[in-house]
């Protein structure tokens, strides 16, 4: 048995109907810029897990970058921009004394 979410109604005023394309629109563009911040984080990772230190350090600096405009924009809380950049530096820092 496939359970079926209830299919949503259509606002009936103007003003509903274009909240509901906004939000649309709205909700992609956050789902783009989401991805791109954890594809960028991913990459750092993947760069520091390689022992790849030059390779880290600029993807790292990219990173930084893609995190300050998602925390702006309010995708992602300021606290958890900071945090997440914070561990990727830790990571680059120890590749770096590492070698």
């Amino acid at each position: 048995m496939a359970s079926t979410k209830p299919k949503k109604k259509n606002p009936r005023l103007a003003s509903g109907r274009k909240r509901a394309r906004q939000g649309l629109k709205l909700n992609a563009a956050n789902t783009s810029l989401r991805s791109k911040y954890r594809t960028a984080v991913k990459n750092v990772e993947k760069a520091v897990l390689a022992g790849d230190k030059t390779k880290a350090t600029e993807l790292f600096a990219k990173a930084q970058s893609v995190l300050d405009t998602i925390a702006d924009k309010g995708i992602f809380h300021k606290n958890k921009a900071a945090r997440d950049k914070s561990r990727l530096s830790a990571k680059v820092k120890a590749l770096a004394l590492a070698a």
